[in-house]
């Protein structure tokens, strides 16, 4: 049966985003099981990575939420799917679930969804649009809180022959290894970003905008000088504004404001994350909207590093508190500032035994080989 098996995922682009990158590792998984893998995508910076030889790669502007072009879409797909015999679509976005939901429909063919996020509802219609993701055969929640985000919002649209289920995210534990750096790419990174080797480095990765919490992560670093004393480290802001330059302005003031310009280095990009990570002291990850699943904290534990994140959505159940990281007070700038505190006091005993919990946790619950396995079990069951 696993021979005859053939997947097409379909992605609006393949960034270095959370879905992303899923759809990428298992992409690649699949032809190791005997299965046929194909994405559809309008680009990204990550086709450059895929393996031609095992990966069948086709471009559509399956990125774009034109009605028009939504059913433009559906057509090419619904060819697509025939000519190759195609067996299960997967739809990992909403615009481009609309085009796979009638590409399956006229062709018979099963079809699943991950729903990644919290998508935002301000009205019926908008809240109408996003029920295409519970309207698969199978739904995937990337995690707990995402399950019972969709049970509490979209039951309506449930069908209840149709499966909903919790298959964790996962990271590569190969590549988030803090074995793989060497001390001499250590030092490189840090004479980049003008950073002294003598002092420790808060870091705060994630794409700047106000949900991801940049403002509060400032307020703290503030709150933590003035219980110091004195600026005893490095913050640094790593992500990029993405066309949000009023937003960069305003943290650039407020960096100004608090009089930590010095102290505060924004950086827009770094290729190598996992490098990121190995010389920092301390990751936070201070959203203040829920996380669905919340990268960061895991790739932090997989490095050994000790992460300080909000305790609301994914971070409840990627971080556990006391054992692999912190948990403070969402939205709150004093508890993040009490928990950078904490860590900043810990001897290193204690912070080399929460880096080993940490990547133990990792390997065990949130790898990418279980999540890619764990997919296609499910892949297997539904043809069955």
């Amino acid at each position: 049966m696993s021979s005859d098996l053939k997947v097409l995922q379909v992605i609006p682009r393949l960034g270095y985003g959370g879905a992303e990158t899923g759809c990428y590792d298992l992409a690649h998984y699949l032809p190791e099981n005997n299965c046929k893998s194909f994405i559809v995508t309008s680009g990204g910076e990550l086709i450059k990575f895929i393996d031609k030889k095992k990966v069948n790669l086709i471009k559509l502007p399956v990125n774009s939420k034109n009605p028009l072009i939504i059913l433009f879409n559906s057509i090419i797909l619904t060819f697509i799917i025939l000519f190759y015999k195609i067996s299960i679509v997967h739809a990992r976005s909403r615009a481009p679930a609309w085009s796979c939901l009638l590409a399956t429909k006229i062709t018979g063919r099963k079809f699943v969804t991950t729903f990644h996020g919290t998508y935002s509802f301000e009205n019926k219609i908008k809240k109408f649009y996003n029920s295409v993701m519970v309207r698969s055969n199978l739904v995937i929640a990337g995690s707990n809180f995402i399950f019972s985000h969709i049970k509490e919002n979209y039951s309506d649209y449930l069908n209840f022959k149709n499966k909903l289920m919790v298959i964790f995210r996962g990271i590569n534990v190969d590549y988030f290894d803090p074995t793989t750096k060497t001390e001499i790419e250590e030092k490189k990174l840090l004479k980049k970003w003008e950073i002294e080797e003598n002092k420790k480095i808060v870091l705060l990765p994630g794409r700047l905008t106000s949900w991801k919490g940049q403002e509060l992560f400032l307020e703290a670093i503030n709150l933590v000088n003035i219980q110091l004393g004195y600026e005893a480290f490095y913050a640094v802001i790593l992500g990029s504004e993405q066309g949000r330059d009023l937003y960069k302005k305003k943290l650039l003031r407020l960096s100004e404001q608090f009089r930590t310009t010095k102290q505060v280095k924004f950086v827009d990009h770094c290729k190598d994350m996992a490098l990121a990570y190995k010389i920092a002291d301390i990751i936070v990850s201070p959203s203040i909207k829920p996380e669905a699943f919340g990268r960061v904290a895991v790739e932090a534990q997989s490095m050994e590093k000790i992460i300080i994140a909000s305790n609301i959505g994914g971070s409840n159940e990627t971080v556990i508190d006391g054992k692999t990281g912190y948990l403070f007070e969402s939205s709150n700038a004093k508890s993040l500032s009490e928990k950078i505190l904490k860590v900043l006091n810990l001897d290193d005993t204690t912070l080399k035994t929460l880096g080993i919990q940490g990547r133990k946790n990792v390997i065990k619950k949130f790898n990418v080989e279980k999540m890619c396995f764990s997919t296609y079990s499910e892949y297997k069951k539904l043809i069955n």
